[in-house]
């Protein structure tokens, strides 16, 4: 059984794209805190505008290459030595980014930045998370809301429970919340679960999963198959 401390997870590098630019604490501090900062193209005009400076820039960069404004030319000439070229088109700048990562043997990443802006790349970034496990990386999404965690068969999940709150005051509409879970299937045909406020033995549709909540820290689920795990900030 796979022991995840959401909170504790330590990243050998942050992967930056190009959606919506982190502002929510967490996927902040993970950004500023880090000292290998991959960006996917573009996203480093933004990183660097913020005093930031990549570890690395990586894509087919047909958008850094081509600037448009005058401090996107100063950006450019300031990192062009910083640049690794992917020109193929079968993957995405973030599968790149994350590839070039293992190559390197760094295993350990944090994506910030993935979602936003556009739906196709938010869902086709947060689908490519399963590519990325069964890659043997051990990857996390950070967003504004969220962390999303692929998982495979077991895991026990240790997550914040806030003081006061009552397990069994489910029909309270003004009830103290705790921290909020949605699991989205991928191919497990079995599940059992322990700990969290709505049980389920399988789930079907990406709906199914979504939209229940942590009673008991850790709770835990028990798999057949693969699975994205998402855990809302606790507010």
């Amino acid at each position: 059984m796979q022991t995840i401390y959401p909170e504790r997870f330590e990243p050998e590098a942050v992967i930056l794209c190009s959606g919506d630019y982190p502002s929510h604490p967490i996927p902040s501090a993970m950004l500023h805190d880090a000292t290998r900062v991959v960006c996917c193209d573009s996203a480093a005009f933004e990183y660097v505008r913020r005093e930031g400076l990549p570890w690395c820039i990586v894509g087919d960069c047909d958008s850094i290459l081509s600037p448009t404004t005058d401090d996107e030319r100063l950006i450019l000439e300031r990192c062009r030595h910083l640049i690794i070229h992917v020109a193929e088109q079968e993957s995405n700048d973030l599968t790149k980014a994350v590839r070039h990562c293992k190559e390197l043997g760094i295993n350990r990443l944090a994506i910030v930045g993935a979602t936003g802006k556009r739906e196709d790349h938010t869902l086709g970034n947060i689908s490519l998370l399963i590519e990325y496990m069964r890659m043997e990386m051990d990857v996390r999404m950070y967003t504004d809301h969220g962390i999303f965690i692929p998982c495979s068969g077991d895991i026990e999940c240790h997550v914040p429970i806030p003081e006061g709150f009552m397990a069994d005051d489910d029909h309270n509409a003004r009830r103290m919340k705790s921290t909020q879970i949605s699991i989205f299937n991928i191919s497990a045909n079995r599940y059992a679960t322990c700990g969290l406020r709505y049980p389920f033995t399988r789930l079907g549709n990406w709906w199914e999963g979504t939209l229940n909540e942590a009673v008991t820290s850790p709770f835990s689920i028990q798999a057949d198959g693969e699975y994205l795990l998402f855990i809302n900030y606790l507010k």
